[in-house]
C-alpha cells in the first residue's frame, strides 16, 4: 500500500508538472500551426510577460491599490506589452521575411529572442522578482487509504485547471470563429489564403498576439513557481521534447506531450535514479523525444506528411 501511494504521488506530481511544460509548448504550436515558423523566442516572451506583470503589480501595490485591483491592472498592462511586442515582431521581422524559407525565419526568431531578453531586463530589471498569484502550499489527499496521504501541490492543480481552460478556449477559437478559420486557411496555404482575400499580415499579428497572451498565462504560473527571473527563458528548451512527442501542429498534442514528459521524468528519477545515478529528469525527456522521432517523426498527434513521387 505504501509503494502504491508513493507511485501515485510521483505520478500525479509528474503529470501536474507536465501541464506546466505544456503551457509553454502551446505558444510554439500556435505560431508554427499558423505560419510554419518555429518560434524560438517563446521562452523570452514568457520572461517579458512575467517581468511586465510583476513589476507593474509591485508598483501598483506600493501605491496603495487593493491587491485584486492591482492584479487586474497589472495583467492588463502585461497584455498590452505583449500586443505591442506581437505587432513589432510582425511589422519588422516576420512581415519583411514572408517569402523566405523556414531556416531564415527560425534564425530571425533567435535574433528576436536576444532583443526581447535585453529589452526586458533593461526596462524592467534583471533581479529575481517573487510573484504570488496562486497558493503554493500542498494538499494531502486520500489519507484514509494511504499512510500519510498523497501530497499534491496546489500550484500544480491551478496550472492544470488553467491549461484545460486555455486549450478549450483555443479549440473554440480555431474551430468556431472567423479569425480562427482564417488562421487554419493560412496554415494550409499562404498563397491560396491571400488570393481569396485573407490579410496575411493581420492574421500573423493575431497569432503572435495569441502566443503572447499564452506566454502571459504561462508566466503567471511559472513566475509563482520559480519567481520571475532570466532562467525562465530556458523553458523553451524544456518545451522542445514536449513538441516533438506531441507534434508541432497539434494543440492537444502539446498537452499530451507535456503529460508524458512530466510523468516520465519524475518516475524515471524516482525508480531508475538509484540504479543508474541521479539527474535523470534533466535528460530523460530528450531520450523520449528521440524515441518518438525514430518511430513517428511527426509526433503522436502531428499531421502525417504524404509525398508523391
Amino acid at each position: 500500500m505504501i509503494a502504491l501511494g508513493q507511485f501515485l504521488e510521483v505520478l500525479i506530481g509528474g503529470l501536474m508538472s507536465g501541464v506546466l511544460y505544456s503551457l509553454v509548448a502551446l505558444g510554439f504550436v500556435l505560431i508554427f500551426k499558423a505560419s510554419g515558423v518555429f518560434n524560438y523566442a517563446q521562452g523570452a516572451m514568457v520572461l517579458l510577460a512575467g517581468l511586465a506583470l510583476v513589476r507593474a503589480l509591485d508598483l501598483l501595490v506600493a501605491n496603495g491599490l487593493p491587491l485584486w485591483v492591482a492584479v487586474i491592472l497589472a495583467i492588463g498592462f502585461a497584455a498590452v506589452i505583449m500586443a505591442a511586442t506581437a505587432w513589432l515582431i510582425e511589422r519588422f521581422v516576420i512581415g519583411p521575411l514572408v517569402n523566405q524559407d523556414g531556416l531564415t525565419l527560425f534564425m530571425s526568431t533567435i535574433g528576436v529572442t536576444f532583443v526581447i531578453e535585453s529589452a526586458a531586463e533593461m526596462i524592467f530589471g534583471s533581479d529575481v522578482y517573487p510573484l504570488r498569484l496562486f497558493p503554493t502550499d500542498a494538499w494531502f489527499l486520500f489519507e484514509g487509504l494511504f499512510p500519510g496521504g498523497i501530497l499534491v501541490n496546489k500550484l500544480d492543480v491551478w496550472g492544470a485547471l488553467i491549461a484545460g481552460v486555455l486549450v478549450a478556449g483555443l479549440a473554440v477559437f480555431f474551430q468556431r470563429t472567423k479569425t480562427g478559420r482564417a488562421l487554419r486557411a493560412v496554415a494550409d496555404d499562404h498563397l491560396a489564403a491571400h488570393s481569396v482575400g485573407i490579410p496575411i499580415s493581420w492574421i500573423w499579428f493575431v497569432v503572435w498576439l495569441v502566443a503572447g497572451l499564452v506566454a502571459l498565462v504561462a508566466a503567471t504560473v511559472w513566475g509563482t513557481k520559480l519567481g520571475v527571473q532570466f532562467s525562465i527563458t530556458f523553458l523553451a528548451l524544456k518545451a522542445l521534447p514536449v513538441l516533438i512527442i506531441g507534434g508541432l501542429t497539434s494543440i492537444p498534442g502539446a498537452i499530451v506531450g507535456g503529460l508524458i514528459v512530466g510523468a516520465g521524468e519524475k518516475l524515471a528519477e524516482v525508480y531508475l535514479g538509484p540504479s543508474i545515478g541521479g539527474g535523470i529528469e534533466y535528460w530523460f525527456a530528450y531520450v523520449l523525444a528521440l524515441a518518438v522521432l525514430l518511430l513517428r517523426p511527426q509526433g503522436l498527434f502531428g499531421e502525417r506528411i504524404i509525398e508523391r513521387v
